[in-house]
């Protein structure tokens, strides 16, 4: 029984794959320049976050110190607010004592309060190496309006920079500072504070975010060609903060110890300082991707971070994270377009969890690198084409999977394929050893009767004849092996083990030798020839299985019974019987009567071998 090599695929399940592989495509560059305000739902900023985390550095950063009017310095300085000779005081000891580079402020003083203290903040932060914050509002609601704004360069236009609509400033007696940065916020649509704007534009001109600031003020200027990630701390616009350093790394300093004077001063000198409060009373606290709740401070530090890693020329090098998730993308539905055709729909979920896996792996490495991606782009087209190419390989896996056993169903009865697939066997057509009985069929003198017919008429007999030996088979429950041209090759006994193979096969030689009967009835009616049919019929051990190569399998039996079923059958040519019967099909038939012809020594054996018939036939032969 031979299986054809699965047909070409059909015209429309092609153009269905081909229009996934297109969907998903569309989906990966989709998902990489998709809307900002989509990225929390793509699942972007989780995988980002997570990352973030992991990868936060421990190291101590050395550049800047951070100073916190924390509980303990309220505690025992006095509560919130200080009075501003206080703060001016705090101010002094860090610029002059200890010799701060420079210093900036995250605490808006939008009300004049102390008129000694706002005359020393105000000369600190005119002629002193002092960053003073304001807070710009991007709501665009409410045009918020508090103090004297100040600061920033003219510009026409925003030209990258993030439009503010309203704003928070100092007191009119700070108005003559000399640098100024923002402090505001843009939260995303979570609470949390990813990104930072890092120029702001209101009303003509341009304002830096406070580590901008403290960096133009005080900072070494950066090194011709430094530069940060791809769209990362180096725009003008809103830039994603890396948080490369955790909230551990940052040298934070009880704003009560500079006060006192207890801190080192070697351990401020030459350094940059920022100055805010982490007190719970103060309300300056926010989301970041490495706490739900900290000071609005340490976002400062995070972004004077990766400001003087860029100027630094330590930043991570820019790479094309968008043109490489795209790439990947591509690859993996190229692969999927060739594997899910081909492979089970478990091995396929597999082969897609693994490259879901070499992606995560790869996007740990691109995320430093690349601020715009989106990291789960691959992850969508993998669950896209988990979703629909899957099921749809499946669909196309079942309709060949019909296709096969409509074949099947041509050489093996139909109640033999239902019962196989009732089966609990984990390969049936798996070459297997047992009892088989195998029945050879020919023409005797085809060659005779086709010779000077057309090639149509000799097709006509061939298949008449055929016809006559494939429907007993079958209805007998038998297996068609192949076709010999003018014959067949059948067996009982597999693919499913039966206990009376041998009667079945004899039950099937009956009514062979009945419907050629009836055919040369009809041929004598039309003047033609009549046909002998031959028949060897043997049982014994014998292994049947699926052989073949990955084009091609023969679902076959092999073994000494089998041959010596086809000696039978050329052995016929020189008896008055059709059908010869072996002696291992007399051993085990139970419900046939079977005549004994006598010895003879089949070639290629040594030893004599019993020939019988049956006696149905033979009474119908004598008579």
């Amino acid at each position: 029984m031979t299986f054809p090599a699965s047909p070409p695929a059909k015209s429309r399940p092609a153009l269905t794959r081909a229009l996934v592989a297109l969907a998903a495509l569309l989906l990966a560059v989709a998902a990489q320049w998709s809307p900002a305000v989509l990225r929390p739902y793509l699942g972007d900023e989780w995988l980002r976050d997570h990352y973030t985390r992991a990868r936060a550095s421990t190291t101590k950063e050395h550049r800047m110190v951070v100073i916190d009017i924390d509980e303990g310095s309220l505690a025992a300085h006095g509560p919130w607010p200080w009075p501003r000779e206080r703060i001016a005081s705090l101010l002094e000891e860090l610029i002059g004592f200890y010799q701060a580079r420079g210093v900036a402020l995250d605490l808006v003083l939008p009300e004049a309060a102390g008129a000694d203290g706002d005359v020393r903040l105000g000369m600190l932060a005119r002629y002193g190496p002092l960053v003073l914050p304001q807070a710009f509002d991007f709501n665009g609601g409410l045009a918020l309006r508090v103090g004297a704004l100040t600061g920033g360069v003219p510009a026409a236009a925003a030209d990258g920079a993030v439009r503010a609509s309203g704003y928070i400033a100092n007191h009119a007696g700070l108005a003559q500072a000399a640098h100024i940065g923002n402090i505001g916020f843009i939260p995303d649509q979570d609470g949390m504070i990813r990104r930072l704007p890092m120029q702001t534009w209101f009303e003509g001109r341009r304002y830096p975010t406070l580590s901008l600031a403290l960096l133009d003020c005080c900072g070494a200027p950066a090194p011709a060609g430094a530069r940060g990630p791809t769209g990362g701390m180096d725009g003008p616009g809103l830039r994603r903060l890396p948080y490369s350093r955790a909230w551990e790394a940052y040298t934070v300093v009880p704003a009560g110890h500079i006060l006192e004077q207890r801190w080192p001063a070697e351990l401020i000198a030459g350094k940059l300082v920022l100055v805010g409060s982490s007190s719970l009373g103060l309300a300056d606290r926010v989301a970041t991707p490495l706490s739900p709740n900290t000071s609005g401070l340490l976002v400062h530090a995070a972004a004077l971070t990766a400001q003087l890693d860029m100027r630094g020329g330590l930043a991570p090098a820019p790479w094309p994270g968008r043109a490489l998730a795209v790439v990947f993308s591509v690859l993996a539905i190229a692969a999927a377009s060739y594997s899910f055709p081909r492979l089970p729909a478990w091995t396929n979920m597999a082969l897609l969890a693994a490259a879901s896996a070499a992606w995560l792996g790869l996007a740990w490495l691109m995320v430093p690198h690349d601020a715009l991606f989106n990291s789960t782009g691959p992850l969508l087209v993998h669950l896209f084409l988990l979703a629909v190419a899957v099921p749809l390989a499946w669909q196309g896996s079942q309709r060949q999977s019909r296709q096969l056993l409509g074949t099947l169903r041509q050489y093996v009865a139909d109640a033999v394929v239902d019962e196989l697939l009732r089966s609990n066997l984990e390969d049936p057509l798996a070459p297997r050893r047992g009892e088989v009985t195998t029945l050879i069929a020919d023409m005797e003198g085809y060659t005779r009767h086709v010779a000077g017919m057309p090639v149509e008429q000799a097709a006509q007999l061939t298949r008449d004849f055929l016809n006559c030996l494939t429907g007993p088979v079958l209805a007998q429950r038998g297996t068609l092996d192949k076709y010999t041209g003018d014959g067949l090759v059948a067996f009982w006994g597999a693919p499913l083990p039966v206990a009376d193979h041998a009667d079945q096969a004899l039950d099937a030689a009956l009514a062979i030798a009945a419907a050629v009967k009836d055919f040369n009835r009809q041929r004598a009616a039309a003047g033609l020839e009549r046909i002998r049919v031959r028949i060897g019929i043997e049982s014994g051990i014998a292994v049947a299985g699926d052989f073949g190569s990955s084009s091609r399998s023969i679902y076959t039996a092999v073994g000494d019974s089998v041959n010596v079923a086809s000696r039978l059958e050329t052995a016929a040519r020189d008896l008055p019987h059709d059908v010869i019967v072996g002696p291992g099909t007399a051993a085990q038939s139970k419900r046939h009567h079977l005549t004994r012809l006598g010895d003879i020594t089949l070639r290629g054996k040594e030893h004599h071998t019993t020939l019988y018939t049956l006696a149905a036939l033979a009474a119908e032969a004598a008579a």
